[in-house]
């Protein structure tokens, strides 16, 4: 039994070159190439556990199971040839053709694996990071794999985008170095409303908003005088948010918006609505005064309304006066979360 199965396992297929491909050979590089990549497998989901297990966006484990899942893939492929008992060297001609017909069919393929090994080691995009595309498309970075990136949306939405698509496109991190960013919440407000009660409203409903953060020398919240609209003044809120609430943006700005909305109704300060002037130019051949005398809706006349103080707060000036601030180290490490605030 045993001497038949030598003598099979000797059988050469054919002959590749000099070298004979034997029965016996192609068992053991397939056994071989199998335990490749089974160990592949089993090393790539130790360390994502590890990684999931002390920060999800760890870059060093991330880089190391990456590099050793698709290191020992490869290192099990050549392997398996010299199990083969192929002369790796007499395939130099062989392989050079075989690469360049490769790299023509399997551009694209070849470009996506190029890109994605660029992200893993540029660090620009990490595993945790809350991205925007130039089309719009957002959501937290979950994977960056070998053809594409996958991104989960707060629809709970799983995309694929093409890695080469994050290095050509402009991408915006809007959780780069672990760091918040500063939100802007446009509103308005009808034509002569007081300013001063305006900022002093929405800032308190905006500190009111569980997920603002105090104000510091470099994070505060303001209120920005930005143009002038139909019947309205254009305001803008400017607010730090926390880190977790800018990863959901329409839901953040919704929330400041329902707080601005609930603040100036409390206050009594009126939102603007659409209005038009009509002018009757004719009535039965009368035009202007005279066809309002044979109305007799002469227009009531008023005592001029008394000057009020213009002292206000202006938050966009104060901004544009304080120095710029110089930008952090880029291996220092992120800030720790502020204290929770009790709230009486």
């Amino acid at each position: 039994m045993l001497n038949g199965l030598q003598d099979i396992s000797h059988v050469i297929l054919f002959r590749l070159g000099a070298s004979p491909v034997t029965v016996g050979g192609v068992a053991g590089a397939a056994m071989v190439v199998v335990l490749f990549i089974a160990a592949s497998v089993f090393i790539g989901t130790a360390l994502k556990r590890l990684r999931m297990r002390t920060e999800p966006g760890n870059a060093a484990l991330y880089i190391a199971e990456k590099v050793l899942g698709y290191g020992l893939v490869l290192v099990g492929i050549v392997a398996g040839l010299s199990a083969l008992g192929i002369d790796l060297t007499s395939l130099t001609v062989f392989a050079g053709g075989l690469g360049i017909g490769l790299g023509l069919g399997l551009e694209g393929i070849i470009k996506e694996f190029v890109s994605g090994l660029t992200l893993v080691f540029d660090r620009a995009v990490q595993i945790g990071d809350y991205v925007e595309m130039h089309d719009g498309t957002r959501g937290v970075v979950q994977e960056i794999g070998p053809r594409a990136t996958r991104v989960r949306n707060n629809d709970n939405v799983y995309l694929l985008i093409p890695n080469s698509k994050l290095i050509e496109n402009t991408m915006i991190n809007w959780t780069r170095r672990g760091e918040t960013r500063r939100i802007h919440v446009p509103f308005q407000v009808a034509i002569g409303a007081d300013k001063e009660r305006v900022r002093e409203c929405v800032l308190a409903a905006a500190r009111d908003v569980p997920f603002t953060l105090p104000d510091t020398d470099k994070h505060r919240s303001q209120v920005w005088l930005v143009g002038y609209g139909d019947s309205a003044l254009k305001f803008e809120l400017i607010v730090w948010p926390t880190l977790e609430a800018v990863k959901r943006p329409k839901a953040m700005n919704a929330a400041y918006t329902w707080a601005i909305d609930d603040a100036l109704r409390g206050a009594g300060i009126e939102i603007p609505y659409p209005q038009r002037d009509v002018r009757l130019r004719a009535f039965f051949g009368e035009e202007g005064d005279d066809a309002l005398d044979a109305l007799n809706l002469r227009p009531v006349t008023h005592a001029p309304p008394q000057p009020t103080s213009t002292s206000s707060v202006n938050d966009a000036a104060d901004d544009l006066l304080r120095p710029e601030m110089e930008p952090e180290p880029e291996n220092q490490p992120p800030p720790a979360p502020p204290p929770e605030q009790k709230r009486g």
